[in-house]
This record gives C-alpha cells, structure tokens and sequence, in this order.
C-alpha cells in the first residue's frame, strides 16, 4: 500500500520545498495539497467538522504553485490536489495549469477535484451554488477536449471552447473525486473520472461495493477503479482494513505547522512506509 500526505501548506508552516524533499527521502508515495483562495470574513456557511473555522484556511498556498516547487525538487515523488475547485476556475486556464504540471513533473500529477463546501467563497467567483456540480462536470468535459490528442470542439450549458492547438498534453491524466458517498457523487466519478477520494474513509465496507456496482455497470474496466482513503490518521487496523477492501493507496493527515512538528509527525508515520515507494 502506498502512503502518501496531505497538508495544509500556509505562509507559516514548512515550505514545499522543504517538505517535498523530505517525503520523497522517507519513501513516501505522494504529496496532496487542498485549495481555497480566500475565506469571506462575514461567514455563513459552517465549518464541516464544526466548530470555529481553523486559521490555516485561510492561509493556503496556490496549490498549483506550491506543487511546482515541488516537483522541481524531486523525481518521484506523486504530486495532486486534495481537492481543486474546478467550479471557481476558468476551465481553459485550469487545463493549461494541469497540463503544464503534469508535463514537467514526468506524468506524476493527479487531479483531485471537489465541489466545495463554502458558498461564500463559491459566490465571490460568480458559481451558482445549486448548479455547481453540474458545472463542474461541463468543465471537466471542457478540459478533456482540450487535453484529445487531436483538435476538439466542446460546446457545453456552461461553456465552449473552439476545436484547437493546446500543447502541452498531461501524461496520466488522473483524476479523482472528493465527496460523500451517493448515487449523484458516484454517477460523476463513473462518467469522467479514474476512482474516489473519500474523506476521512469511513464507511467504506458499505459504500465501496455500491459505486464497484455503479462502474461495473456503466462498462467499466473493474479493475481500474482507484478508492484513495483521504486526510486519514492512520493506525494499523485501519490500514489493515483498507488492504483488505483492496485499496492500494491512503492519504495520511499531516499538521499544518513549521517544520519541527512537521517532521516529528512524519517520524511517526515512518512505520507505516515501507521500501519501494510508500510500500507497507
């Protein structure tokens, strides 16, 4: 199983760079980095887990910006988003960014892609809140004529692009969803995406053999279906279970803080990681 992370990079935590390296030296599989591009003040919406929004928030870095950095300073090491907002981006300038990265990094980028929680922020970038997931399936749809290996006209409810050049072309191009489990949820990951990544992942033994059924159905390769437990505080029972259910890779949960207590949480983490790339 391969172990990679996820953090809230800010300005006062440790650096990509710093961080990259550090991974990459330990054995871990990947780096995951979640996106907001600012946190409204006058508040509505709650915090998911409850309770007082966190500072980090707030604070995070570009994600795209932040990978880069991050690639430039390793070879291996796996580089996504945990997740990317696809509905607050111009899907044309987001098809660039991703192409790019994946492009420099050697085929190491995957796309993970949510819908966001916050109707605020969603608000300031003009996203009609009810409509978002289907907005977000129009872009998707939109990048993906973009990335064809020939010329490719899409005309969609919420947008178009003409049939043209766009180079360069991502090498994996892999993505995953971010949600709660449902039929709307696994209906997307089914039509457009690569597999699943469910916070937390609780609930799994239930909901993994119903969105199996979902891409069996819909003609799927059963095989190729990708479920990466995410933002998980590991133990080795949960592990365990998670090989068990067939996953073949989790997304540990790192503080956002400096690098002291970065590097202490990644120590305790060393046990989980084997030879190999993140191996247990």
């Amino acid at each position: 199983m391969r172990i990679s992370v996820t953090i809230f990079l800010t300005d006062e935590t440790i650096t990509p760079t710093r961080l990259a390296r550090e991974l990459e030296a330990r054995g871990f599989a990947g780096l995951y980095l979640p996106e907001h591009t600012h946190i409204p003040v006058e508040r509505v919406t709650p915090y998911p887990a409850g309770g007082e929004l966190p500072r980090e928030y707030g604070r995070t870095l570009d994600p795209f910006v932040a990978l880069g950095q991050a690639a430039a300073v390793t070879e291996s090491l796996g580089l996504g988003t945990g997740i990317t907002l696809v509905a607050q981006h111009d899907p044309i300038d987001l098809a660039k960014q991703i192409a790019t990265l994946d492009h420099l990094s050697g085929g190491r980028f995957t796309l993970g892609l949510g819908f966001g929680w916050n109707v605020e922020e969603a608000d300031d970038h003009g996203v009609e809140w009810s409509t978002r997931r289907e907005l977000v399936r129009d872009r998707m749809a939109l990048m993906q004529a973009l990335w064809a290996d020939e010329p490719t006209a899409y005309e969609g409810r919420f947008g178009s692009v003409r049939a043209s050049h766009a180079f360069p072309k991502p090498v994996q191009r892999r993505t995953l969803v971010g949600g709660a489990a449902g039929p709307k949820l696994f209906s997307h990951i089914v039509e457009y995406a690569d597999g699943w990544l469910p916070i937390g992942g609780r609930g799994l033994s239930e909901s993994l053999p119903v969105l199996r059924a979902a891409w069996s159905d819909a003609g799927r390769d059963p095989n190729a279906l990708q479920v990466v437990p995410y933002a998980v505080f590991p133990n080795p029972g949960k592990l365990a279970h998670y090989a068990d259910l067939g996953i073949e890779e989790v997304v540990v949960q790192l503080p956002p803080a400096g690098e002291g207590e970065v590097l202490k949480a990644l120590d305790e983490y060393a046990r989980y990681v084997g030879g190999g790339g993140g191996q247990v």
